[in-house]
């Protein structure tokens, strides 16, 4: 059976938490394939490496690709740094902040969890009691928890207090990277870890790491004696540093990645940074305005992933099943929360997908049984949108 009779006649239009729509270029850049260690590809690496540069905004050489997802930047990170005999404190606020627990365990590392009531951020006072109490090697945190739309806004100042207690800072910033404004050199980030199906705008299955001078000095002084041939930071290095050999790169995915960081740079961060505050307190403003509630408190919102209250007795997933049939819109359910997701990163950032999605998320809520003030909904937002 061939692949047009599987996909929908009309694909759909994917607001959820990633992955999110790509430009045309970069499903262009995806369709071509070249030598992975030729001379041309080794044109490319470096111009992806100095592109990602500016966007995690560090002046580190040390940005590698990752043939992979985001899980498997933050494996890289978890296996390259910590080791039976380190220690790691997790700040937990959600999945993915703990999947950083789980990868840090997998290799052997001592772990003590910070863990906190979600939707929440983390506190800061309890980090500092925990760095009081214990010496670690590693503090692992995410920008953004994707899971349930929780936003660290204190990231920089939870970074300073690790690095003054000595530890490495590992920071996931899979959603937020490029949504909103992170800096990687001068807040004092060790790791930062994204993938591309996010706010990059990129396929799914290429992920970017950057790591910092001090956290690669770790790498060195322990060489290539970690449990992993692939995710090996050293061995990587192979190919993103001295274009050799390592396994066989990912080529379209690679490409595509360069487009996707292309368009980035030609847009710039500022602007970008406004685009999605813009277009995500826009659908916020929307998604009030027909009567619903938003699940996270708007001092630590998430605008790159919203999450909405689901009212008592409403079915989420006939919902969403109803807005991807009759729309062609997807939203995202979530992790044990009763909660559905809009995503806002990169390319779901525009007026026309914004119209689209509220209008189908509000029709769902009609269809299963819930009145919306659909109406007034789309005219908050649009409110919005229209305004300098």
């Amino acid at each position: 059976m061939p692949l047009s009779q599987v996909l929908p006649p009309e694909p759909l239009l994917l607001m959820g938490a990633g992955p999110v729509p790509i430009p045309h270029a970069v499903a262009q850049a995806n369709g071509v394939v070249i030598n992975h260690l030729g001379e041309t590809m080794g044109k490319v690496i470096e111009n992806v490496k100095s592109m990602a540069q500016y966007t995690f905004q560090t002046q580190s050489p040390f940005v590698l690709g990752v043939a992979g997802p985001s899980s498997a930047a933050m494996e890289m990170a978890m296996t390259n740094l910590l080791w039976p005999g380190r220690k790691a404190l997790i700040l937990e606020n959600g999945t993915f902040s703990n999947r950083l627990g789980q990868m840090a365990h997998g290799v052997g590392a001592s772990i003590t969890r910070i863990i906190s009531k979600e939707p929440s951020p983390i506190n800061i006072n309890e980090v500092e009691e925990a760095l009081k109490k214990e010496n670690f090697d590693v503090v692992t945190l995410v920008q953004g928890e994707t899971s349930c739309g929780v936003y660290n806004a204190n990231l920089r100042e939870i970074a300073a207090l690790c690095k003054s207690y000595g530890a490495l800072v590992v920071v996931d910033a899979v959603c937020t990277l490029t949504t909103m404004p992170l800096k990687m050199d001068d807040w004092q980030l060790d790791v930062v870890i994204t993938g591309g199906q996010k706010g990059l705008s990129s396929i799914p299955g290429v992920s970017l790491i950057a790591f910092s001078e001090e956290s690669w000095r770790t790498i060195e002084k322990r060489g290539k004696t970690g449990p992993h041939w692939c995710y090996s930071a050293l061995r990587a290095q192979e190919f993103w540093v001295k274009h050799n050999y390592h396994y066989t790169a990912p080529v379209p995915g690679i490409l595509a990645m360069y487009e996707a960081l292309r368009l980035i740079c030609e847009e710039t961060l500022e602007a970008r940074f406004d685009r999605h505050k813009k277009s995500s307190l826009a659908l916020q403003a929307g998604i009030e305005g027909m009567g619903l509630r938003l699940y996270v408190p708007k001092e630590y919102r998430l605008n790159s992933v919203v999450s909405i209250d689901l009212p008592p007795g409403v079915d989420g997933y006939s919902m969403r099943k109803y807005m991807n049939e009759k729309f062609k819109v997807e939203i995202a359910d979530a992790f044990g929360h009763n909660i559905v997701r809009i995503g806002q990163m990169g390319e779901q950032c525009r007026s026309h997908n914004l119209f689209r999605t509220l209008h189908a998320m509000g029709m769902g809520f009609i269809h299963v049984g819930y009145g919306v003030d659909l109406a007034a909904g789309m005219a908050a937002m649009e409110d919005l949108l229209v305004k300098d």
